[in-house]
């Protein structure tokens, strides 16, 4: 919006330093600042309301015991972190984008799912909330939509089913025909993949930002036909817009995280956590990137797998020996180091360490070929 508006006025008038809007950094970095300023000033008002509103965590029994303290605190925040994304990204970025417009439509759909489903635990009092199925299929009309525009817009031809691959100069993977499954496939693990990591006060939060803020960068140099030349990248026009979202992302994140971090004043619940998953696998397919997922999401992967293990090892042997046993002592990982005596805030700042590690190293794979 104020992009456009700016283009408008450098166009007609050209006034002294309107030039300074044409600049991704410039956009980019005013995005990140709106949306923690924004984080700021809407925070403290949507809080009051879910706490007046009596919109509380509940109990969660098969959750560690010293956590049903943690009942009554505000959940739902995940209005905060989207609002203050979806903002800045219709202030400062191009609506006209392709990319960008796919991006608002995954952050709502998804963010109306994870309402969909807080609003059914929280108010309506349903213990299972949205029932899983009805979730998966969401997830799944979301993941088709997406797979499917990218796919089959002519602005994507002869690049929608190819990706890069890491490590390897000169070669790309092709998906061909298995392109959007998928694509479905990831945009639902990943929303889910956030959803289960989203059990730590600021675990979930601090992490989508620091892949966020990666992404931005993958993103940049991706859309600028110099550096993608350079670092013999596939070239994605119009691809560097998506900088705008990802430093929005990270700065929601930050100013989210005010209020997430521990002791958590509010929670972000399926609202937030759906959504922000959904946007960090479909930033990854429109970045051609998909590949680098399970190194540069590592943490949200570690954690989906040690659910998966554990429940997959119970199952084996309560079948072949009668008493199920588990690998952890309890999933998702980091319960597991909970369960071990670790303080929570101790295990988040070490998750956030392994995270930036991770970051580094996917962006090493950009010369490391």
């Amino acid at each position: 919006m104020l992009y456009k508006l700016a283009e408008y006025i450098n166009a007609k008038f050209n006034p002294p330093g309107f030039d300074v809007f044409r600049f991704l950094t410039f956009r980019s970095a005013m995005a990140a600042i709106t949306a923690l300023l924004f984080c700021f000033i809407i925070g403290p008002k949507i809080i009051n309301v879910l706490k007046k509103k009596q919109i509380g965590e509940a109990k969660k029994e098969d959750g560690p015991k010293f956590h049903w303290s943690k009942a009554g605190t505000p959940t739902m925040g995940g209005f905060i972190i989207l609002l203050s994304v979806l903002i800045p990204v219709i202030l400062w970025g191009d609506l006209s984008n392709t990319y960008v417009l796919i991006m608002l439509f995954v952050t709502i759909s998804l963010g109306s799912v994870g309402f969909l489903d807080d609003y059914l635990k929280v108010i309506k009092k349903y213990k299972k909330g949205l029932v899983e199925k009805y979730k998966l299929l969401f997830q799944l009309l979301v993941g088709l939509v997406v797979a499917a525009l990218v796919y089959f817009l002519p602005e994507f031809h002869k690049i929608n089913s190819i990706t890069t691959i890491p490590f390897l100069k000169n070669y790309e993977f092709d998906f061909s025909y298995f392109y959007i499954p998928i694509v479905v496939f990831i945009i639902i693990a990943t929303s889910n993949a956030v959803n289960l990591t989203d059990g730590l006060d600021g675990l979930a939060t601090g992490t989508v930002g620091i892949v966020a803020l990666t992404l931005g960068v993958i993103a940049y140099v991706s859309g600028n036909v110099e550096a993608a030349k350079y670092l013999n990248i596939i070239y994605l026009k119009g691809n560097g817009e998506l900088a705008i979202y990802c430093t929005a992302l990270a700065g929601a994140s930050l100013g989210f995280l005010w209020y997430n971090s521990y002791p958590a004043q509010v929670f972000m619940g399926d609202t937030g956590s759906l959504a922000l998953g959904g946007a960090i696998g479909t930033l990854c397919i429109l970045v051609k990137k998909e590949f680098l997922l399970p190194l540069l999401g590592g943490i949200f992967f570690v954690e989906t797998v040690s659910v998966i293990l554990q429940r997959y090892y119970f199952k084996y042997t309560k079948r072949k020996y009668g008493e199920g046993k588990r690998i952890f002592k309890m999933a998702p990982l980091h319960h597991h180091f909970e369960m071990k005596g670790i303080p929570e805030p101790k295990i988040v700042v070490r998750f956030y360490i392994i995270a930036v590690i991770l970051a580094i190293m996917a962006l090493a794979t950009f010369k490391i070929r």
